[in-house]
């Protein structure tokens, strides 16, 4: 591994829990969801029923778009905070047991509310339709966020949800920016651009140095279809822009140019689940450790073919060193 003297990456996001099922497409429309989207409901109980409703036993993970991205940088070998908030109950202790046990520094708040838990509906076509439950982890106040909880980072990363949440969306930019760090956003979901496009174009010019999405995310942000179009679009707003595309790589614009970067393995998916945070995590890893962009986007590629391996978005201890020892950290 390269060494610089600045590495550590903080994410800020929902602290969430996965419950995964797999099932049918007839069911995914059953239960209203939009395909490859996101559905916030305002009651755990709307999961609670979908879940009755299903022969399938669920599989409950960690989750959350950010703390997906940085428990993959830990298991990488990188230095990761994560801020959120959780509540004083089972699921909330879970997740923050499994962040320390991956070398993850914590700094989540507590709530009296309900820990965020997220229904996760895979369809045959490895597709992942959620249904999110905030919860507790809707609940971290502008204020929360202290230059203090930046300090020594090289790059802070916001996933796209935070959106929703406008006052602690700018709260992050602010403070993340007043403490020298890079700021790398991931668009998260068309859903979540679809509805927070203005918002997005008033800030992210002025705050944003690496800018994620995928393909739908990129097209709902630019309105084209064409990766290369919309990349050149995203690249005016930020330093760094990336387009993940997929079995088909993925576009990453940097100082004039743009970098084709292709997939590792087959294509072939299991469960689509946190890929595109696993890619985030590979990617941002490399940068933060010295590696050059295509070197960066390649462990990116790696990270995100092992998820799709698996049903969530935990890689197991082996695929890790499968990715280890491909990109040679």
């Amino acid at each position: 591994m390269k060494n610089i003297k600045k590495s550590l990456v903080v994410g800020i996001g929902s602290a969430l829990v996965d419950i995964l099922i797999e099932e049918s497409d007839d069911f995914l429309k059953t239960a209203g969801a939009q395909k490859g989207g996101m559905t916030l409901v305002e009651n755990p109980d709307f999961i609670n029923k979908l879940l009755a409703q299903t022969n399938q036993k669920p599989c409950i993970v960690p989750g959350g778009s950010a703390c997906n991205t940085i428990v993959g940088i830990a298991c990488l070998g990188g230095k990761a905070r994560f801020i959120g908030k959780r509540g004083k109950d089972e699921l909330g202790s879970l997740l923050e047991n499994t962040l320390h046990k991956c070398n993850v520094e914590t700094c989540l708040y507590v709530s009296n509310s309900e820990t965020g838990r997220v229904l996760s509906i895979i369809t045959p076509d490895a597709q992942r339709s959620m249904f999110t439950f905030l919860g507790a982890s809707s609940q971290t106040k502008p204020e929360e966020i202290t230059k203090e909880q930046f300090k020594d980072a090289l790059i802070v990363h916001i996933e796209g949800y935070l959106l929703f949440n406008k006052d602690l969306f700018i709260s992050a930019l602010k403070t993340a920016k007043s403490a020298g760090a890079k700021i790398s956003l991931d668009l998260a979901s068309y859903t979540v651009v679809e509805s927070t496009k203005t918002l997005l174009g008033q800030y992210i010019k002025d705050y944003v140095d690496i800018l994620i999405a995928n393909e739908d995310e990129a097209r709902a942000f630019t309105g084209h279809s064409d990766e290369k179009e919309a990349l050149s679009i995203l690249s005016q707003y930020s330093e760094i822009a990336v387009v993940k595309m997929g079995k088909r790589g993925s576009l990453i614009y940097n100082n004039g140019e743009i970098i084709p970067v292709g997939i590792i393995g087959d294509g072939c998916a299991l469960d689509t689940t946190g890929a595109g945070d696993l890619w985030a995590a590979g990617f941002l890893f490399g940068l933060a450790n010295g590696y050059s962009i295509k070197e960066a986007a390649y462990i990116g590629a790696a990270c995100g073919y092992e998820v799709c391996q698996v049903i969530g978005a935990q890689i197991p201890e082996q695929g890790w060193k499968r990715i280890k020892n491909i990109c040679g950290i």
